[in-house]
């Protein structure tokens, strides 16, 4: 039989008895929570949130030393919990108590679509996947497939911008899709039919769209009017794998020069940072841009474009593309049937986890990671 708390009320003096008891209950464990020699002032909220939220335990169970000074070694930890824990706290997965890993193929949920997965973003509800001749809706909450949009040939690469929906088509010469998400599922409208050869990955600086074709960059200016403006740009760009837009800079991968490139506003190269290998599909965190490259995962700072370190092992294993969740780095290996992940704020390796069929693209809608697969005609939610 349950027992429910029974709360009785209470009015003047018998009140205040009451508080004052309780007050002196609390006042037994220490002056400030655990800790005794921290006054119970203004200054200790803030000793306990930290205390609490497991960013310092104190030099002792019941000893704080406030005092002491504070080592750059010991900063450093500070600053790093801190990091953890309001990553941990904030992110959609604490908010829907998603803190697990799929540690299987079996525990790995799939949606069936039209056709063989490509690339596929998502719009922070719904996952869109580019397959075949069409880009497919798939409802992130549980994975179903809602809608279907027809007539995008070759569809590759998608991109979520202007309230839109955008998807390349890798044909010859290439196209650029937009789809409008609030109207009934039809065929794609193509915006652009004179893209270069095999368009592929595709993204936004706030105005313009970018694509990465088979041997070029475009640029494509949405207007009033279709077909929209396209600039291609050929001088320093030779072979690129992908691109993205780090909210100053466009990247590109360079597979012929095995480098990641900086470029202007006019796609004109300013930095190129080797890493040897063929580089990939890269992401960016908010402060460091992922590029898979070989059996590898090269990570370069955006702000100053230097190469931080390459990172190995961890199941790499021709890794084609990476994912960024808020927190974690998630790498799909071509190689095998796995993924890798990573600690985006450390870099430190989380883990290689079978997904049952070869992994070819990934996306996150911050709670969930989502995966095309290379050979079937699936998506997984990871």
């Amino acid at each position: 039989m349950r027992r429910f708390l029974t709360i009785r009320s209470c009015a003047g003096a018998a009140c205040l008895i009451a508080a004052l008891l309780a007050g002196s209950a609390g006042a037994l464990i220490g002056a400030c929570g655990p800790f005794t020699d921290v006054a119970a002032d203004v200054f200790c909220p803030f000793v306990l949130e930290i205390f609490y939220l497991g960013i310092t335990t104190g030099t002792t169970a019941t000893t704080y030393d406030p005092t002491s000074p504070v080592s750059r070694l010991q900063m450093a930890a500070f600053l790093s919990r801190t990091v953890d824990r309001t990553l941990q706290r904030a992110g959609r997965r604490a908010a829907l108590g998603q803190f697990w890993t799929p540690q299987n193929a079996s525990v790995l949920p799939t949606t069936t679509l039209p056709s063989q997965p490509r690339l596929l973003r998502s719009d922070g509800t719904d996952v869109w996947v580019a397959n075949g001749d069409n880009v497919s809706r798939v409802r992130g909450s549980d994975g179903r497939l809602l809608q279907t949009w027809t007539g995008a040939s070759g569809a590759q690469g998608v991109l979520i911008a202007m309230n839109h929906v955008f998807a390349t088509g890798g044909v010859a010469p290439g196209n650029l899709y937009e789809i409008d998400p609030t109207l009934a599922p039809g065929a794609a409208s193509t915006v652009a039919s004179n893209l270069p050869n095999l368009p592929f990955q595709i993204t936004f600086d706030g105005a313009r769209i970018w694509t990465a074709n088979d041997a070029t960059i475009s640029i494509v200016t949405p207007g009033a009017t279709i077909p929209w403006t396209v600039t291609t740009v050929t001088v320093g760009i030779l072979a690129p794998n992908g691109i993205l837009f780090d909210g100053t800079s466009i990247w590109e991968t360079e597979a012929n020069g095995q480098s990641l490139q900086k470029l202007d506003a006019n796609g004109a190269v300013l930095v190129t940072v080797t890493l040897g290998g063929t580089p990939q599909n890269p992401v960016f965190d908010g402060a460091n841009i992922w590029t898979p490259v070989s059996n590898s995962v090269a990570v370069v700072r955006a702000t100053t474009s230097a190469l931080l370190t390459t990172l190995t092992g961890n199941g790499l294993n021709l890794p084609f593309a990476a994912a960024f969740d808020g927190s974690r780095i998630l790498v799909t290996n071509l190689g095998d049937s796995s993924v890798s992940l990573f600690k985006a704020a450390d870099l430190t390796p989380l883990g290689n986890f079978p997904t049952g069929d070869s992994p070819l693209a990934a996306c996150s809608d911050g709670a969930a990671f989502w995966i095309s697969f290379a050979i079937s005609s699936r998506i997984a939610r990871f």
